[in-house]
């Protein structure tokens, strides 16, 4: 079959510019995606994906390079290998950022073809479907469903009394005229049937679609290379299962494999540092900065116990577990209705109006496996996560297979500023354990423990604990014409190659100030709309 488009990833971006290309302007795509079809039925749940976290059935997992400034960790990093990317495996928060991020990305640009919050804002309120708001920020005829979680923890009502306790403001909207404040976080969940399931980019884009002769979606499949021909990419090879196959794009190849492999695959393409690639023997098409300007959101742990039961521990197990999966199965209500992650706070710790971490509530004692053997009770973990942090990491090739996972520098703590700020909000969140009601029910500060109190020990606590908030972007960084460290130009357009573009997170100049699936989706519609104007 003849395409139009092929687009190598079938993740949050990749299936909403396969949507509209599709539906809206009647073109031929082929999608291709590394991971399955599909990922289990209990992820469908809200509280599902809790039972996989730390499991790699519908995740890559990255171990960055050792990092100095770490006392030589190298944190893991996940990401998604499932159609619906992202979407089809995150904990659902939907979170666009602050209008200053995308004025920033047009400023840059020279505003050439906007990227500014206004010309954005019709793209995040034109696929949405929210049951809570509608209005000059929202929208409610998309596909996507947004709402507010299906049930919130005595915990989750905790932080959000202590908080405005401490003097910050209530906010009944963090994706709407400001995101300062303390809140409940809205999730790309709704109403599907009888229940209260998962809206993933799979179910919401490309389901509607399934019966669509003009969009075809091959899984199981890795793309290993761009095709290009005298100067322009006419396709792609890849892999499925043991065999070797290619496809060809009579007008353009579209690369939204995430911000770690869409720089590995435009590597093995020859498209990147030139060096870099000789030392693989890689031929070099275009000479380009594949792969620096990688950011990430991260976060430092503040966890203490509570004197009696609280928050969700123990409630996925035993006698619990099934009382609360009767109770969703049977009144579409409880526990299973909600992620868990229910509520958090943006603000400054410098007193800034421009909130520079997001403080996440778990209501749980929660840690990774590589950072602490802390076990899971009943108490509550405030995880602070820096919103725009100044360090840059990079994405290299470990080799010039394709087999062969990207080696990640991420780079945390790069800059002093991101441990400065970070250390701010640890004794931010230890005034919230001391402000009532949290003060009466916690029982001990488990971490960092009340031994540590000074910088020095702070810092080192900081370097110990640091994970990722599962935000990579910026690997592919879009710039005006001219600007030397830029891979893509305002219309997406590769830099040096015709006929190809990048359209997820890896564009992003700088990383935006909150959870990215859902500027994911906008990117995506917008490099829909630039492809279809410019055509």
């Amino acid at each position: 079959m003849a395409y139009d488009f092929i687009i190598a990833g079938g993740g949050s971006a990749a299936s909403v510019a396969a949507m509209r290309l599709v539906r809206e302007f009647g073109f031929r795509v082929l999608m291709l995606e590394r991971g399955p079809k599909s990922t289990n039925r209990i992820m469908a749940m809200p509280a599902g994906y809790m039972k996989f976290l730390g499991r790699e059935d519908f995740l890559e997992m990255h171990h960055t390079v050792p990092q100095p400034q770490l006392g030589g960790r190298g944190p893991i990093v996940p990401v998604a290998r499932a159609l619906g990317g992202g979407s089809a495996v995150n904990a659902m928060v939907y979170m666009r950022g602050q209008r200053e991020d995308y004025d920033g990305w047009a400023a840059g640009l020279g505003n050439s073809t906007d990227w500014s919050y206004a010309d954005l804002l019709p793209h995040f309120t034109g696929i949405e479907a929210n049951s809570q708001f509608n209005n000059q920020f929202h929208g409610i005829g998309g596909a996507l469903k947004v709402a507010n979680p299906g049930y919130t923890c005595d915990t989750t009502q905790d932080f959000l009394l202590a908080v405005q306790g401490l003097g910050h403001p209530y906010n009944p909207d963090f994706n709407g005229a400001q995101q300062a404040g303390v809140g409940i976080m809205q999730h790309t969940y709704g109403q599907w049937g009888r229940f209260r399931r998962r809206s993933d980019a799979k179910k919401a884009f490309l389901d509607p679609l399934e019966h669509d002769e003009r969009l075809t979606i091959v899984t199981g499949a890795r793309v290993d290379r761009i095709i290009i021909d005298k100067g322009r990419a006419v396709g792609v090879a890849y892999t499925q299962g043991n065999e070797s196959k290619t496809a060809m794009a009579e007008r353009e190849v579209l690369v939204a494999s995430g911000s770690y492999n869409s720089a590995k695959l435009l590597m093995l393409s020859g498209i990147g540092p030139a060096d870099h690639l000789r030392q693989h023997g890689i031929a070099v098409a275009a000479d380009l900065p594949v792969g620096q300007n990688l950011q990430d959101h991260h976060e430092v742990p503040v966890i203490a116990t509570t004197k009696g039961k609280s928050g969700y521990f123990g409630e996925d197990s035993g006698w619990p577990l099934l009382r609360n999966g009767l109770q969703y199965l049977l009144f579409n209500s409880g526990p299973v209705t909600t992620t868990g992650i229910e509520a958090c706070l943006f603000y400054d710790p410098d007193g800034g109006e421009r909130p520079t971490i997001q403080l996440y509530c778990a209501p749980i004692v929660y840690l990774d496996r590589d950072v602490s053997a802390a076990k899971p009770t009943w108490g509550v973990t405030f995880t602070s996560c820096l919103l725009r942090p100044k360090a840059r990491g990079s994405v290299t090739l470990r080799s010039a297979n394709p087999a062969d996972q990207p080696l990640v520098d991420c780079n945390f703590f790069g800059h002093p500023d991101d441990l400065r700020l970070t250390i701010a909000s640890l004794k931010h969140a230890r005034q919230l354990l001391e402000t009532e009601p949290f003060r009466s029910k916690i029982r001990e500060e488990l971490l960092p423990g009340p031994a540590l109190q000074d910088d020095a020990a702070l810092e080192k606590f900081c370097g110990q604990t640091v994970k990722t908030n599962y935000h990579p972007v910026g690997t592919a960084r879009m710039g005006a014409d001219g600007d030397p460290t830029s891979v893509v130009d305002p219309m997406l357009r590769v830099r040096g190659i015709e006929g190809l573009r990048v359209i997820d997170c890896s564009i992003m100049p700088a990383i935006v100030s909150g959870n990215t699936n859902a500027p994911a989706m906008a990117i995506g519609s917008k490099a829909a709309s630039l492809i279809g104007g410019s055509l």
